[in-house]
């Protein structure tokens, strides 16, 4: 039997989803890492920290987060009074799959005291365990509000924990955990992709593995383009701000290449390795978002308990900017 979403067009299926939208009173979240049609049909789209904003700050009373599954879980904690809808909830990350809440409760056990501040790519149960969230966006402003007699497990990140050490000068302990997807962009695809254009400002995302050895080569002269350090929506802003005729290589995953040339065209961008390419993001399909608004699916609802003890964390992410 065939099945309306098989014949409709993708025309169709756009329609289909604005009209939906309106019916439902939702608004659609969607991550720099979408795929280009998501991104397009999307309320919203933006970084960690500008998606947990948009979260709690919208009026609409259903929220569908085209995005891995943590993202839909914070915003479903930031707005309890929402119903927040995963497209698929199966979408996971490597990164928040690299500690547990239980192995946080040992760290902790071992640095009573410590002040902990997890990245905001962890699941639910261990930002509960947390004092302060924080994106790519405005760690070293977390980590610079902290009072420096106090000690600092940072997780679960080990390239921005580095990164955060050097810009920062504070000493942390570092979880040695690491996305997938940014570890396999190397120095190796850095210097090649330096070589080949340049006249290109190289703009890394601190996730990357290759962000240290970026800010290393730099500080001794040996990286012949200008190098920023940022997170995916200060790329958007760099971007933007460069004169048209501009050209970037970037160093994250190829999904922000999309926002990038829709909202600063006029300028070129190279991605430094063109397989960083998050399965779990690409999981999410127009398809799916369609579904979720036709069939109010997949609602994304977090433990009472854990919600409350892991609000304040977020909260403080969002507040610190």
């Amino acid at each position: 039997m065939i099945t309306l979403d098989e014949i409709l067009t993708q025309t169709e299926m756009v329609a289909e989803i604005n009209r939906l939208r309106k019916t439902r009173n939702a608004v659609i979240l969607a991550h720099n890492y979408q795929v280009p049609e998501v991104q397009d049909i999307a309320d919203y789209v933006g970084d960690s920290l500008g998606l947990s904003r948009q979260a709690a700050s919208t009026d609409a009373p259903v929220i569908v987060f085209a995005g891995v599954h943590f993202m839909a879980e914070t915003a479903a904690i930031l707005s309890p009074d929402k119903l927040v809808l995963s497209p698929d909830p199966t979408a996971g990350c490597s990164l928040a799959e690299s500690i547990s809440a239980d192995q946080l409760r040992a760290w902790k056990a071992e640095h009573p005291g410590a002040v902990v501040v997890s990245y905001v790519n962890t699941s639910a149960a261990v930002k509960a365990e947390t004092d302060y969230c924080c994106t790519s966006g405005n760690a070293e402003k977390v980590i610079r509000a902290i009072p420096e007699d106090k000690e600092i497990l940072f997780l679960p990140d080990m390239f921005l924990g580095a990164y955060l050490q050097k810009v920062t000068g504070r000493k942390m302990e570092i979880w040695a955990g690491e996305c997938h997807v940014h570890a396999g962009i190397s120095a190796r695809d850095i210097n090649i992709a330096a070589a080949a254009f340049p006249g290109a400002e190289l703009l890394v995302h601190p996730e990357c593995g290759c962000a240290s050895s970026a800010m290393y080569s730099a500080a001794r002269g040996k990286l012949n383009v200008p190098l920023h350090v940022v997170s995916t929506e200060k790329m958007v802003d760099r971007a933007r701000e460069a004169p048209a005729g501009s050209e970037f290589l970037v160093a994250t995953e190829t999904g922000i290449l999309h926002r990038l040339e829709r909202e600063a065209a006029g300028r070129t961008f190279h991605p430094v390795n063109r397989a960083a390419v998050c399965r779990y993001m690409k999981q999410i399909t127009l398809e799916k978002v369609y579904r979720s608004l036709r069939d109010m699916v997949y609602p994304i609802t977090v433990d009472e308990e854990i919600a409350d003890r892991a609000r304040l964390a977020i909260e403080r992410m969002v507040a610190i900017g």
